[in-house]
């Protein structure tokens, strides 16, 4: 959420602003009396949380339906909210142009609170701290407070009340796992009100009542809470396998591990057990809003399907299918209290606006648990052809999504003690070191594919993962090349033992090929990769990679823009890029060549081959002396190296080896 001011903490004898409950303004302790107006209250709400100032336009569009004078009630209501915010000699309803503007950078907002921490991370308080944050939730976001026949308010009123109850959740879950006995019991019993239908409070209910031996209240909740969810046609049998769970734990067994609901998953995603033993992160994508006025089945819902299934292709995530999504959508629940509800690791939302030229779209993943906002966009696009528009909005939004969640879960499991990892902990763990492209990382992360596929031997990503670093040793000579290949090709084989339909795994093998010089067998399974997942990124590098060398250039180019559009950020873009240089040299492109490899070799993770390529490019280009620079970048990772190590690398024919021979002379790099 973004936020017009930072307050941590009441400003004495300044202005403290509560919208949790209520909504109230006080000044030296003392409660100022609101304006009777509604719409007054509401203005100065919308105001005090807007990240900068707000177009008369906008506001006369947020509050009034067909008002007479739009402009003239505006004013009216500002003389109102000035009466009661101004000082003596502090401003505070500002007017810039045709902008309005709340300054209230002195004062204490609750919400615009909230909003920070929730966004900074509940981890980084203390429990006093957290005590205390709790303690402003007096109630609902502007409580009490509708206004009549102002529907774009009434949006933005419902949105900020669904993120302020999942932050409001969020925040009493970290507080129970922090503190003890009734102080515990009595913030499970506000979240159990707040967020009735979320798995994970009852879980953590039921265990507390089972550690002090409350056996009989815990079985009145169970009987309760499968009644409540018979009432609303939800699947309460995990919450009965936690209460199983917790009679069989022992006393001082801190907690019940989280039980994942079992809904239809999307296309052909297994549902997974529970997070402990699972092999991937989940993720439910709600409903967009279409703020056009749609009434369903209509762009925005089109978008969301396509969205929902491209995801489910990548097999790297426990996607929740469309049909639970959408039920829910209908009964009014918001992305936040939907990803409680079913209980995955992350949820997506997002609008979506038409109108006569221009097509725009709003999205939001968040983390469930932690209501933290982790990425957002806005995506927006000329409606010349609705369906293509679509089409390319909802590849950047897949790909978005899959390379933050990997970053997110990386950066995760990164500070896991390695002896305490899951399966898919360890996967991670492994990227994270895969990603480094140094002989010491490579082989960390080779361990801990090792773990991962130990832990899991049916994970067939993280088999993928094992196959290339076995690949990336030959490919850099960091150990016996011919022993490294067939390792990689035997591990590329048992991802896809594990799912042939995982991208990733044709991926592996696609790669094996080519490094046992089999060109067509290569292609073929890359291709496969990417016919599987349209979106999978590194499929679509890898096809320009191979094609570079001894396959078609100009296909190369193409894919690996394309793999570079749809992962702008990617651990690999040096590979990209170089791809890219390579096939500019085989189609006698030696300057578009040599400034590809540039921005190549320019990326922070770039290795000796990719310098050396920049090298040969620019002594192609007749550029000596940025050459022999290059090539003594490569020269730091190894001091011998010279253009025999990089020929033995890749796969080129004989022009072409002839060619990077001659430029090797040229620039003296031999």
């Amino acid at each position: 959420m973004e936020m017009a001011v930072e307050s941590d903490s009441p400003t004495p004898g300044h202005a403290q602003v509560r919208l949790l409950g209520p909504m109230t303004i006080s000044r030296a302790g003392a409660v100022l009396p609101m304006p009777s107006s509604r719409k007054v209250r509401g203005l100065i709400a919308y105001l005090a949380m807007a990240p900068q100032a707000v177009a008369r336009t906008h506001l006369c569009e947020l509050l009034w339906d067909v008002p007479n004078d739009p402009r003239g009630e505006l004013r009216w209501c500002l003389s109102k909210a000035r009466g009661v915010l101004d000082e003596s000699g502090r401003r505070r309803v500002g007017a810039q142009g045709d902008t309005i503007r709340l300054d209230l950078s002195d004062c204490f907002v609750d919400a615009l609170e909230i909003a920070r921490v929730t966004q900074a991370g509940f981890d980084a308080c203390d429990t006093e701290r957290l005590r205390s944050l709790a303690a402003l939730f007096s109630g609902d976001f502007l409580e009490g407070l509708e206004i009549d026949r102002a529907p774009g308010f009434y949006g933005w009123l419902t949105a900020q009340r669904r993120r302020f109850r999942g932050a409001h959740a969020a925040l009493l879950e970290n507080l129970v796992g922090r503190v003890s006995g009734d102080e515990a019991l009595g913030y499970l019993d506000s979240w159990y009100r707040l967020a009735p239908y979320d798995l994970r409070v009852h879980e953590m209910l039921l265990s507390a009542l089972a550690r002090s031996g409350r056996i009989r209240e815990g079985e009145e909740h169970l009987e309760a809470t499968a009644r409540l969810f018979e009432s609303e046609g939800l699947d309460h049998a995990p919450i009965r396998v936690a209460w199983r769970l917790a009679r069989g734990q022992s006393n001082d067994t801190p907690r019940v591990q989280a039980v994942a609901p079992e809904p239809a998953a999307a296309d052909s995603i297994p549902a997974d057990p529970g997070r402990m033993v699972s092999s991937r992160a989940s993720i439910a994508v709600m409903p967009f809003i279409d703020r056009t006025g749609g009434s369903g089945g209509g762009p925005a819902d089109g978008l969301v399907h396509d969205v929902i299934t491209r995801l489910a292709k990548l097999r790297s995530l426990f996607v929740i299918a469309q049909g639970t999504v959408f039920a829910l959508h209908e009964r009014h629940v918001g992305p936040q209290e939907a990803g409680r509800m079913l209980n995955v690791d992350y949820v997506v939302g997002g609008t979506l606006r038409r109108d006569d030229t221009r097509l725009t779209v709003s999205v939001e993943l968040t983390e469930t648990r932690t209501s933290r906002i982790i990425w957002a966009e806005t995506y927006d696009g000329k409606l010349d052809d609705a369906f293509a528009v679509l089409e390319e909005i909802g590849n950047r939004i897949v790909t978005s999504i899959a390379n933050e969640i990997e970053t997110s879960e990386r950066n995760r499991a990164i500070l896991r003690p390695p002896n305490s990892l899951n399966a898919w902990e360890a996967h991670h763990r492994g990227l994270w070191h895969m990603y480094r492209f140094t002989k010491d990382d490579n082989e960390k992360a080779r361990q801990f594919f090792e773990t991962a596929v130990r832990l899991d031997p049916t994970f067939a990503r993280a088999f993928a993962g094992l196959s290339f670093t076995h690949w990336q040793n030959a490919f850099q000579n960091w150990a016996d090349p011919k022993r490294e290949i067939d390792c990689a090709f035997e591990t590329a084989g048992q991802s896809l033992l594990a799912d042939d339909r995982d991208p990733a795994a044709h991926w592996a093998m696609g790669r094996a090929y080519w490094a046992r010089g089999h060109q067509d067998e290569s292609v073929s399974e890359l291709e496969r990769a990417v016919d599987l997942s349209p979106n999978f990124a590194l499929g679509h590098y890898t096809l320009a990679f191979v094609h570079s060398q001894l396959g078609d250039p100009a296909q190369a180019v193409i894919y690996s823009d394309h793999s570079r559009h749809l992962s702008p950020f990617d651990p690999l873009l040096f590979g990209m890029l170089g791809a890219r240089a390579m096939a500019h040299t085989r189609l006698g492109q030696y300057d578009d060549a040599a400034e590809w490899a540039i921005k190549a070799a320019a990326r922070p993770n770039a290795h000796m081959h990719i310098k050396a390529i920049a090298a040969y490019s620019l002594a192609l280009a007749g550029r000596d002396d940025e050459a022999r620079a290059h090539f003594a970048a490569a020269r730091a990772f190894l001091p011998q190296y010279c253009v025999e190590d990089f020929l033995r690398a890749f796969r080129f024919n004989d022009d072409t080896t002839a060619l990077f021979r001659a430029a090797a002379r040229r620039a003296g790099l031999e």
